[in-house]
C-alpha cells in the first residue's frame, strides 16, 4: 500500500474511530416493545424486541463501534418480513451508543459488552434456540460472551454469525496497526479535545473525498459522514485500548455454535486473514469471502449476511452437510471457504451446495 492510500485509509479510518454512527431518528418499520435493561453496574441500555417469546428462534443482532442497532434494518427486513411470528429478533446499542446511556471510561471493555448481553439476555428471558450476530466489535462481543463461563451465560447459542470482525491481533493487521503506534494514544487524547462542531465538519467532506478515491470504501464512509451527530468522540476513543488488548483466539476452539463467517477482500479495519483464523480455528465454521466488497456488509452485502444468518439457524450439521467437502459424523470438523458471486448489480448470496 503506498503512502498515498495509506494516508487516506488512515483518515477514513480515525473518522471511523471517531464518529461512525447510523441514523437513530429514522422509526423501525416493525412492531416491536422497546425495552430498557439495566446492567450489573449501572447503565442503562436501549432494547427493542421484535416478535414474542414463544417463537421457535431467536436472533440477537449485536452492532459495531459508533454505530447503532439501526444497522441491521435491512436484517430486520429479512427475517420479520417472511416469517409469521417464527422467529424473535432482539437489537440493542451498546452503553454509550445510541439510545442507550453513556458510561464510565474504564467499562468501555468488550468484557464489560459481554456482560451487558447475557444482562439482556436474562432480563428478556430468552430460552430454547438462539443465533448471535455480531458485525465488526459486535463479533467481539459475541465471541466474548462464548468465553464466559457456563455459569456466566444464561443461553448458550445454536448458531453464531461473524461478521468483517477479528478474534483480537487487530494493531498487527490492516489500518488496526494504526493503534499500536506510539503516538496514537496521544492523537486520540488530541481528538477528544477537538470541539464537535469542528468534528463534524471535517467529517463530510473528508468521507466525500475518500470515497472517490476509494469506490470500494463508498458505503462504509456514507456511515461515517451520515452519523455525525450521535455517539459521542469519548465513546470512540474510550473502546480503542480495549481493542487493542481484545484477543479470544484461545477461547474458539471451545465454540460449539453452528458458525459461519462472513468477510470482505476490501475491507482495511479487519482484513480477511483474521476471518480465515476464525474459520480455521472453530470447529466446523464456514467462511463465507466477497472479494470485492468493505467492511459494511450488513448494508453493502445483505443477501449474504441474511443467508449466513439462515445457515447458522439450520439444525446442527446441516449447514456444514450442504457445503461442499463437509464430511458429516465422522472425522474433525473444519473450517470451510467458499467465496461468493459478484454482479454487476452487486452482491449475490454465496453459493454454498455442490
Amino acid at each position: 500500500m503506498n503512502r498515498t492510500r495509506l494516508l487516506s485509509s488512515t483518515l477514513a479510518t480515525l473518522a471511523v474511530m471517531e464518529s461512525e454512527r447510523s441514523r437513530v431518528n429514522n422509526p423501525p418499520r416493525h412492531r416491536h416493545t422497546d425495552v430498557s435493561v439495566m446492567t450489573g453496574d449501572g447503565v442503562r441500555l436501549a432494547v427493542r424486541d421484535y416478535g414474542t417469546r414463544v417463537a421457535r428462534h431467536t436472533v440477537v443482532l449485536l452492532h459495531g463501534l459508533c454505530v447503532s442497532d439501526e444497522v441491521w434494518s435491512l436484517q430486520l427486513d429479512h427475517l420479520l418480513g417472511r416469517d409469521d411470528g417464527d422467529i424473535r429478533v432482539i437489537t440493542y446499542d451498546h452503553r454509550g451508543h445510541g439510545r442507550s446511556d453513556r458510561a464510565a471510561a474504564e467499562s468501555y471493555r468488550i468484557e464489560r459488552l459481554a456482560g451487558d448481553l447475557a444482562d439482556i439476555l436474562e432480563a428478556l428471558e430468552v430460552v430454547g434456540p438462539t443465533t448471535l450476530v455480531g458485525h465488526s466489535m459486535g463479533g467481539m462481543v459475541a465471541l466474548a460472551y462464548l468465553a464466559r463461563s457456563e455459569s456466566d451465560r444464561p443461553v448458550d447459542p445454536h448458531g453464531l454469525v461473524l461478521v468483517t470482525t477479528a478474534a483480537g491481533k487487530l494493531a498487527e493487521r490492516g489500518l488496526g496497526r494504526l493503534l499500536a503506534t506510539p503516538g496514537a494514544g496521544a492523537l486520540l487524547g488530541l481528538i477528544n479535545h477537538i470541539p464537535k462542531q469542528a468534528l463534524e465538519a471535517l467529517v463530510g467532506p473528508v468521507c466525500s473525498t475518500l470515497g472517490k478515491i476509494f469506490p470500494a470504501q463508498r458505503v462504509m464512509l456514507a456511515k461515517v459522514a451520515e452519523a455525525a451527530a450521535t455517539t459521542p468522540v469519548p465513546t470512540a476513543a474510550g473502546f480503542v485500548p480495549a481493542l487493542r488488548e481484545f484477543d479470544q483466539h484461545p477461547s474458539l476452539p471451545d465454540i460449539g455454535a453452528n458458525t459461519v463467517v462472513v468477510s470482505g477482500g476490501a475491507d482495511p479495519l479487519t482484513p480477511e486473514t483474521h476471518a480465515r483464523e476464525l474459520a480455521d480455528a472453530i470447529p466446523g465454521a464456514v467462511h463465507v469471502h466477497l472479494p470485492g466488497a468493505g467492511h459494511m456488509l450488513p448494508s453493502e452485502a445483505p443477501d449474504t449476511v441474511n443467508d449466513a444468518i439462515r445457515r447458522a439457524m439450520l439444525p446442527d450439521g446441516a449447514a456444514r452437510s450442504r457445503h461442499r467437502g463437509s464430511a458429516a459424523g465422522s472425522g474433525p470438523r473444519t473450517g470451510i471457504c467458499v467465496e461468493s458471486v459478484t454482479t454487476r448489480a452487486g452482491f449475490t448470496p454465496a453459493r454454498m451446495g455442490a
